[in-house]
């Protein structure tokens, strides 16, 4: 007898800043705050549930060629992709294109050579936006990346990586001559944020690869939305197919057999949407901890409003600046935020705001009189109060919406940032912290599946 096979899909998306699918509701429990040699390329046959990881495993990395990180063992990606043999026409023509993308970086991106160019750390990071969007940009599945894009992806991050070879710092250290005497010089290293972040990225970046390509001989498949009706039409293993209601008509849809999946592959999926959770938040953590160090740009402080309670309105102002305790949950709740585009509105005032506000704490007054000292000092300890919560509210807001795109503040941080070091470091992980989320979301879609067929 023939079973009837279902397709189903998942809560409404949203793009994230580069372009990708988000998850519904059930994958925004985990919070938005940025990798070893795992089991995905072998699943479990077993039936109990699949045990998370308590620390990294250990990855198929190998060091790249390098005067200083190679010394440091610091470890890089190898292509793990069998290439075959290239002719000489293809070596030419990826010799050219190589040739081109390093031009367009020492030109800053302006081809008429004029020096109006942004700088290299904009110029890299855009580079490193731009691969990414090439290479995972049209992944809408969960499925292995074709090989020519992982040899791509591979081979360039390979290249734009490689610059952070050559970002040191300095140290006093000796050196002892061929007669005794110990000579004090200066002795370069990898800078300390490039050497402690740089190896953890690219292990994330490995382990996420892996989890794509595990993905092979799959219990579930996608349908494309357009061509399910006639599906539907022309055969009885398909039944009625609920259509997106949302404008990504284009993506694919998962499908699961009637009686859903196995308990196995079902454990396997939850175990996989775990790590790649577990994923997300490092790359998000290192991401946010890069944009903290950059220096807030003059444009952004100039432009900030001459008081903190005309940035974010009297409602938040009100909640915030009660004398009782204050919870940023409670006032999430009652702000009722409906979409991406409202939370990133108030993100963006609150965030304005706290500066403000710090802006005022931080500031003096020569005049002496003692009451205008106390006045003062009430007005700094309620500035500290205010930026306190202001910043407690925006954490809780980011954590609730994980796919909310990156503030104002952040975009002027990056635009303005002349760190080629900070540059690559923030670019690398934020599109690893996108790829992992859309891991998730696309983990997320076909276990809502597999739940709608079993409650049926």
């Amino acid at each position: 007898m023939d079973s009837s096979l279902v397709c189903d899909e998942n809560s409404e998306r949203s793009n994230t800043d580069i372009g990708c699918s988000t998850p519904g509701g059930d994958s925004l429990d985990y919070s938005r705050t940025i990798s070893e040699v795992s089991t995905y390329s072998e699943p479990s046959i077993s039936d109990e549930p699949l045990p998370l990881p308590m620390t990294w495993p250990d990855s198929k990395l190998v060091g790249r060629a390098s005067p200083i990180l190679t010394k440091l063992r610091m470890e890089q990606h190898v292509d793990l992709v069998d290439e075959k043999p290239r002719n000489g026409d293809m070596a030419n023509s990826e010799l050219e294109m190589m040739k081109e993308k390093f031009s367009k970086l020492l030109l800053g991106e302006d081809m008429s050579g004029s020096g109006k160019g942004v700088c290299s750390a904009v110029a890299i990071s855009n580079a490193i936006t731009n691969l990414y969007a090439t290479v995972f940009g049209h992944c809408y599945k969960l499925e292995p990346l074709p090989p020519e894009k992982k040899s791509m992806w591979r081979r360039e991050m390979d290249c734009l990586l490689s610059v952070c070879d050559y970002i040191v710092e300095l140290y006093p250290s000796f050196q002892n001559l061929p007669d005794g005497t110990a000579l004090e010089v200066m002795a370069s290293r990898p800078r300390s944020d490039i050497y402690v972040n740089l190896p953890a990225l690219g292990k994330l970046d490995s382990m996420l690869l892996e989890i794509l390509d595990s993905f092979q001989n799959t219990e579930f498949w996608y349908v494309d939305e357009g061509k399910q009706s006639s599906i539907a039409c022309t055969s009885r293993s398909f039944r009625q197919v609920i259509h997106r209601d949302d404008e990504k008509w284009w993506l694919p849809v998962p499908c699961v057999p009637a009686s859903g999946l196995p308990e196995r592959s079902r454990k396997e999926l939850q175990h996989k949407r775990e790590c790649a959770n577990q994923i997300h938040k490092a790359a998000m953590a290192i991401n946010s901890a890069i944009l903290a160090e950059m220096e807030v740009p003059e444009s952004y402080l100039a432009a900030l409003p001459k008081s903190g309670r005309s940035s974010v309105g009297d409602s938040i102002y009100r909640r915030v600046s009660t004398p009782d305790k204050f919870c940023p949950d409670y006032l999430l709740d009652c702000l009722d935020i409906t979409s991406e585009h409202e939370a990133l509105d108030i993100a963006d005032c609150v965030e304005a705001a706290m500066y403000v506000w710090r802006r005022k704490a931080s500031m003096n007054n020569s005049k002496s009189s003692w009451d205008m000292v106390k006045d003062l000092m009430a007005d700094g300890d309620k500035n500290h109060m205010l930026a306190s919560r202001a910043e407690s509210l925006l954490l809780c807001l980011k954590h609730r919406y994980p796919e909310l795109s990156q503030t104002t503040l952040d975009t002027s941080k990056i635009q303005c940032n002349k760190d080629v070091g900070q540059a690559i470091l923030e670019s690398y992980s934020r599109v690893l912290e996108s790829l992992a989320f859309n891991i998730v979301a696309w983990i997320d879609d076909v276990l809502f599946i597999d739940g709608s067929v079993k409650r049926r």
